[in-house]
């Protein structure tokens, strides 16, 4: 068995851990944490029995403690907090997925931009790996820290990656805009996000600042084998969950529906927890929401391709993805308690 510990288990990607790995076969959970429920039984809180629901929640300095003694740590807490807990767990010789965005800029002078602190760990970025499995599935089976991805940037990277690598588009050309759930800000009790807010609305919202933009620039130029800037633009949708993004790019000379098609059906045609569409339109965020998967289709015409993706935000944006990235850690099958 796999011994496990949620740090940060109250906020929605720690609840959805939480669920996920109580159902896990492979997996034991030792501990989760939460300051706001200390002491309470996770029974109390979500909708689970048994040995995870009879835990009690502990604080998270009482998690660090309680970390020596399993194999994997989910740091599902604010950058801040990942950046200073991932060290001590580290140290302790435990693995760690971390949900949060502090290890995944390689480069961290970008940090004081776009998360608003300084970096003091370089050397952990620059180990940890990038926990996208359909993208970087050979550098997980090893990695010590996993940076699990945002869920805008899962969904922006899976929808142009195979379009950058067949050098089928003109990566200047790429625009992303993508709506999100409320879920997606994390249980904020703000004016910004209370029901009267959103409700019958739809707005854009940390235009040209948002944090998952130099991830995706990240990740794309992978792909792109060159420096690629993408413009992203995130939307708030009336609605808890689920993201659909669709990226814009403008076709190379002389490529043609079939070659698109193509790429996509070579990239994840094999992939377990990817469902292509036939075109664009016909991606819907209530063919994956409550599920890990990711739909994906793409229609083009003579100069221009729109790639559509939809996946839930917190789970195969957040926990679901968390828990395929153990799986791959400790040698088990990918989608083993999530399908």
């Amino acid at each position: 068995m796999i011994r496990a510990g949620i740090i940060g288990a109250s906020g929605y990607s720690g609840m959805e851990l939480t669920r996920l790995l109580a159902g896990h076969p492979q997996v034991s959970v030792g501990f989760v944490t939460s300051d706001r429920w200390g002491g309470q039984a996770v029974g109390a809180q979500l909708p689970l029995t048994g040995k995870v629901g009879a835990l009690k929640y502990v604080s998270n300095g009482d998690g660090v403690s309680a970390a020596k003694d399993v194999d994997v740590v989910f740091l599902a807490t604010p950058a801040e907090t990942s950046h200073e807990l991932a060290p001590k767990l580290l140290a302790l010789g435990v693995r760690v997925v971390d949900l949060s965005g502090a290890f995944r800029l390689k480069d961290v002078a970008q940090y004081p931009k776009w998360y608003a602190y300084e970096h003091r760990h370089a050397e952990l970025v620059a180990a940890a790996s990038y926990g996208l499995p359909e993208l970087f599935r050979a550098g997980l089976a090893q990695a010590k820290l996993v940076a699990n991805p945002g869920c805008y940037a899962t969904a922006a990277a899976l929808s142009v990656a195979p379009l950058l690598k067949a050098k089928l588009v003109d990566p200047a050309s790429v625009v992303i805009s993508a709506a999100s759930g409320v879920s997606g800000a994390g249980r904020k009790a703000t004016e910004d996000f209370s029901f009267m807010e959103v409700d019958s609305d739809l707005r854009a919202y940390r235009v040209l600042k948002h944090q998952h933009t130099p991830e995706i620039d990240q990740t794309v130029s992978t792909y792109a084998a060159q420096a690629v800037r993408v413009v992203f633009t995130p939307h708030l949708l009336p609605m808890k969950r689920g993201i659909l993004s669709t990226a814009v790019c403008r076709l190379s000379p002389g490529v043609t529906a079939e070659q698109v098609q193509a790429a996509f059906t070579q990239a994840y045609g094999a992939e377990p927890l990817i469902r292509l569409a036939s075109s664009a339109d016909a991606v819907r965020i209530a063919s994956v929401v409550n599920t890990p998967l990711t739909q994906l289709g793409a229609s083009c015409d003579d100069r221009t391709v729109v790639a559509a993706a939809a996946l839930d935000n917190l789970l195969k944006g957040a926990a679901s993805q968390a828990v395929q990235n153990v799986n791959l850690l400790f040698g088990r099958p990918e989608t083993e308690g999530l399908v």
